[in-house]
């Protein structure tokens, strides 16, 4: 993974590179190729899919409450096992 400055310099070299030509592109080409470019950036970059993370997010809640309700049941066995002294 590149660090995030050598990462914005070599876009933008890449980006001047492609727009500073002499010749005009078409519209559609210039895209194209800028979505390249962003493509190729991007997938240096350590980033996952909305979907990907959206799915981590709910095993991550699910384990969360399984954890919270293990906790709980720990802590009603330790008061049944150790039952305050009067």
């Amino acid at each position: 993974m590149l660090p995030p400055k050598a990462l914005l310099d070599a876009l933008a070299s890449q980006a001047t590179r492609l727009f500073g030509t002499d010749s005009p592109l078409p519209r559609t080409e210039l895209e194209s190729q800028f979505k390249a470019l962003l493509q190729s950036a991007f997938s240096k970059l350590d980033l996952v899919s909305r979907e990907e993370f959206d799915s981590q997010m709910t095993v991550l809640a699910r384990t969360r409450a399984r954890l919270e309700a293990l906790e709980a049941r720990v802590a009603e066995l330790e008061a049944k096992q150790n039952p305050p002294a009067e």
